[in-house]
């Protein structure tokens, strides 16, 4: 990021919601902190509640101060009052019903009077931080007021926040109705897993190093694994969860994210639709799973920690008697030139034994005949892996003699870990996507034939769930790795996870 972007406002529906409070808003404080906000900005909140804008920035403030005493998102020990008054100073609220026309009248004579006011240049963010319902009507509200018209040199974009679509069918319906009134130049679907460095990294690991890429295929990588587990449980989502799942919650977009990033082909610029055609061809080349190839969980009781957790069905707004998944995990096949024959394991699950995100890259075992002939030694398998969180990091495995006469053999590890060579900002993981909106780059956001080839893979899966019962709900215990199938699921291949 570079320097301040165009003068702009951002229109945030849903102003008074946890997302709001809990990542926006402290994205655009560190953006204001680092100088890389628009030199003038304007944001205008929109919700249901009544409220003033005075009211509206001391709950912002607050909850803000809260979240950096308490070691939170944003990873500071205090606000900074110069910055946060200059944020604060361009906030405005709007009272108003998502559903009334009245509403967005509302909003665009507001934006009139703040373009008035600052000289925005007519340029405005429009950004979705509601429940999914109503990505599509308040869409097409904002056409049907005129308030996504680009003419006259400016520009005019919308935030849409996941879940985009519940399945394939869903998906493919919602982006037809919004691109009734939006280019899909103006649309930027975002995932805030995009937002982070060490994701960001994969590309500059692959592209800007001659020492992987030659070996980032078929011919030298036996499987990649990809593990994203989370120690907390629902929390007080159990409504949202009930009719989501860890399936439609992360696969299509978080998981599916790092494997298109670690799987695609190198592209020719770093033109956005050229990085974005590479990843659609990804999920393009896999066929639809079949039931098979998935397994789901679902966490009981358990010890994390040192406490006792309750299971999923004893969480507040859980149905007592709920057959949704808190686990998955599946078996991927891309049918390209360059992953034929590498399967590709994905999992992901709530209340786990470790809270941890990494790509695991194992490469194929060296002709071992020479070692064993010497010593008896059996080689173990070299591993690269990308640590995205906690402690950051990339990793190499390889096998090293062991000091000594003989020619013994010993697993050893390179470690490089981002904190020790890099300086980073504060930040919540929304910045660059955030700037990136500012300045008009869809690099980092999904292209609507890139989300709907994402469904279509995972879409048998959902249909089959749906059909049948899981058998032995809950059938792994808090704190632990997940469930015993899921270890079936690569023991099938004669191959097991890496621990968490």
């Amino acid at each position: 990021m570079n320097g301040a972007p165009p003068n702009c406002a951002m229109v945030l529906f849903g102003a008074g919601g946890d997302l709001t409070k809990r990542l926006v808003v402290p994205a655009l404080y560190n953006l204001t902190r680092s100088g890389q906000l628009p030199e003038k900005f304007a944001l205008i909140g929109v919700d249901h509640n009544a409220k003033s804008t005075e009211q509206w920035r001391q709950e912002l403030h607050d909850f803000l101060e809260q979240t950096t005493k308490g070691g939170g998102e944003a990873e500071e020990k205090a606000i900074d009052p110069a910055a946060w008054k200059r944020l604060a100073d361009t906030m405005r609220y709007l009272e108003g019903d998502f559903t009334k026309a009245r509403t967005y009248t509302d909003v665009r004579d507001r934006l009139a009077a703040c373009d008035k006011e600052r000289g925005l240049g007519g340029n405005a963010v429009f950004y979705l931080a509601v429940a999914d319902r109503f990505f599509g009507p308040v869409v097409d509200a904002l056409g049907q007021a005129g308030l996504l018209k680009e003419d006259n040199g400016h520009w005019r974009r919308v935030v849409i926040e996941k879940p985009f679509g519940h399945d394939y069918a869903s998906a493919k319906a919602l982006n037809a109705e919004i691109r009734k009134q939006l280019k899909e130049a103006q649309i930027f679907r975002i995932d805030h897993f995009l937002g982070k460095e060490t994701v960001q990294n994969i590309m500059a690991l692959r592209f800007a190093n001659g020492l992987f890429e030659p070996v980032w295929n078929r011919d030298r990588i036996d499987h990649v694994q990809i593990t994203v587990a989370e120690t907390v449980g629902v929390e007080r989502r159990g409504s949202f969860y009930e009719h989501t799942g860890a399936l439609r919650d992360m696969v299509p977009n978080h998981l599916f994210q790092l494997l298109a990033m670690t799987a695609m082909e190198p592209p020719y610029s770093f033109d956005a639709d050229v990085i974005r055609a590479r990843k659609a061809e990804v999920f393009k080349s896999m066929h639809p799973l079949a039931p098979s190839e998935a397994v789901r969980g679902q966490y009981g009781e358990g010890t994390l920690d040192g406490k006792q957790i309750q299971g999923y069905r004893s969480e507040p707004k859980v149905d007592p008697k709920s057959n949704i998944e808190t686990f998955v995990a599946m078996r991927l096949q891309i049918d390209n030139w360059r992953w034929a024959g590498v399967p590709f394991y994905l999992r992901t699950g709530k209340r786990m034994a470790k809270r941890t995100t990494e790509i695991a890259i194992r490469f194929k075992k060296a002709p071992h005949t020479l070692f064993t002939a010497t010593s008896g030694t059996m080689l173990n398998s070299d591993w690269l892996v990308l640590q995205i969180q906690p402690n950051e990091g990339i990793h190499l495995r390889f096998n090293a003699k062991k000091p000594g006469t003989g020619m013994t053999l010993e697993s050893v590890a390179m470690d490089f870990c981002y904190t020790d060579w890099f300086k980073q900002a504060p930040a919540v993981g929304y910045e660059t996507l955030l700037y990136d909106v500012f300045i008009g780059d869809g690099t980092l956001f999904q292209r609507a034939d890139q989300v709907e080839a994402a469904w279509a893979v995972v879409d048998p899966i959902l249909k089959a769930w749906a059909s049948e019962a899981p058998e032995g709900f809950p059938n792994y215990a808090a704190g632990s790795t997940g469930p015993a199938s899921a270890d079936e699921l690569l023991a099938r291949d004669g191959r097991a996870w890496r621990p968490i």
